[in-house]
């Protein structure tokens, strides 16, 4: 079953929030695991509210050394495994993203992003190597506006979507009241009253292009994968 990692080496990129979005989209269909392997365990703290769903199963990681067997097990028993992995590089990141069949780098229309997602695809290569086979990997832009971005941003967002050689999601994950207001209030944004939140109808559907792109992208991995193999 399709286990998608989310990794980026700067905190505050956008990662965890991207991660929960994703894990509660693919729930509302079918039985997902999200293993909160952040030290900061900012998922497991959601859990503990409210309004999680029940085919949505939350895995508190504890250190490097459970982390492949995490995967392992929730690979076994549910069809979709999302990983919210530690802001810095590390031997867990190394693990996890050689487990991976798809690796989604957040980061934000700045510099010091820029350059965490970079040393991010730098450690997936390194991965590739020692594992000997491909791991697919996207770009993915967070906390971005919706309207007119500032110059430094769309610089910045060229950089990597005119790079043939780096893939970037299609779908930003826009700067949303909802997005935050999940972390406080708990449950899934889905469930929010839109007395609550400004905007949801928008947040909603920023989350669905999302989880429909990550699911496009899996299936021509897959696809992909039977033609080598035919």
């Amino acid at each position: 079953m399709p286990v998608i990692a989310f990794a980026n080496s700067k905190g505050g990129s956008g990662k965890t929030t991207s991660a929960l979005l994703l894990a509660q989209a693919l729930a509302a269909h079918r039985p997902t695991t999200l293993i909160d392997a952040d030290p900061r365990h900012p998922i497991t703290t959601w859990a503990e509210k409210e309004g999680r769903p029940e085919t949505l199963t939350v895995v508190t990681n504890t250190s490097e050394k459970t982390i492949l067997d995490e995967i392992e097990e929730a690979a076994a028993r549910d069809p979709f495994v999302i990983i919210d992995l530690e802001g810095t590089a590390s031997r867990l990141m190394s693990y996890a993203i050689s487990q991976a069949d798809l690796v989604v780098i957040p980061m934000k229309e700045q510099q010091q992003d820029a350059l965490a997602a970079l040393d991010v695809i730098e450690e997936i290569h390194r991965d590739m190597k020692a594992t000997r086979r491909r791991i697919p990997y996207a770009v993915l832009f967070t906390q971005s506006r919706a309207a007119v971005k500032s110059r430094t941003a769309r610089h910045i967002s060229a950089q990597f979507r005119d790079n043939d050689r780096i893939d970037c999601f299609t779908t930003e994950i826009h700067e949303r009241d909802a997005f935050a207001a999940m972390f406080s209030i708990g449950g899934t944004v889905a469930g929010m009253s839109p007395d609550l939140v400004n905007g949801l109808d928008k947040a909603l559907e920023n989350i669905e292009a999302f989880r429909a792109e990550v699911i496009a992208k899996l299936r021509a991995i897959r696809d992909g994968q039977e033609g080598r193999a035919a």
